[in-house]
């Protein structure tokens, strides 16, 4: 089956850029409205990378993150993996609550408390909301989100829980990297792009690609 997005060129990876601009705005916005404060939002880094490379990418199969997995339905099927590293996941934690928040020395699967995690949890959705609702309103596709899956695990056990269906896709995936801050913090996410092998196919023909 062929990499649909090896046929990806130049500027029409301009075009995936303007989802993350459009998505980047629409959650700098939506979190200022949550949180009540300025939240400022970079112009994200957008790049379509080997599967293989998002292990390195995020520093090894080892590395301990926290991972957030949407599945996607309607016009479109898969999902959005987020992944922050465990400094990134505890300064949004401290944005949300509005606390101070540090990471103990031994960063395990049950450092985080409910409150913590439904905090991330909820930060996540918007995050995530976000950039769907860009790819919606570039493509005029409807895709609703699911209730987020946190992760706390090594990323090669993460990578895993999406790589049985990301099979049937190819060997890259679209990848956004962006920083958000508010007046004091400065975090990175890293989204990753995965629907399934015909939703590939439906969201470049929407964004008036050709394959």
């Amino acid at each position: 089956m062929s990499d649909v997005l090896n046929s990806v060129d130049s500027h029409n990876l301009d075009i995936f850029k303007e989802i993350g601009n459009i998505g980047a705005g629409n959650a700098a916005t939506a979190l200022a409205g949550m949180l009540n404060k300025k939240v400022l939002m970079s112009v994200p880094e957008v790049n379509i990378v080997s599967f293989n490379d998002i292990i390195n990418i995020l520093d090894g199969p080892e590395n301990v993150v926290v991972g957030i997995l949407v599945d996607m339905s309607g016009g479109l099927s898969g999902y959005i993996l987020m992944v922050l590293e465990v400094e990134d996941a505890y300064e949004l934690i401290s944005i949300a609550m509005n606390e101070e928040k540090k990471p103990p020395e031994n960063f395990n699967a049950d450092s985080l408390n409910e409150l913590e995690k439904s905090s991330l949890t909820e930060m996540t959705n918007i995050l995530v909301g976000a950039y769907l609702s860009a790819i919606c309103s570039l493509t005029n596709l409807t895709v609703k989100p699911s209730v987020p899956q946190l992760a706390i695990d090594m990323v090669g056990a993460i990578i895993s829980i999406v790589a049985i269906e990301y099979g049937k896709i190819g060997d890259s995936v679209l990848f956004l990297k962006t920083n958000f801050s508010d007046e004091n913090k400065d975090m990175t996410g890293h989204f990753f792009l995965i629907p399934d092998f015909e939703s590939y196919k439906i969201l470049i023909e929407s964004l008036g690609m050709s394959i």
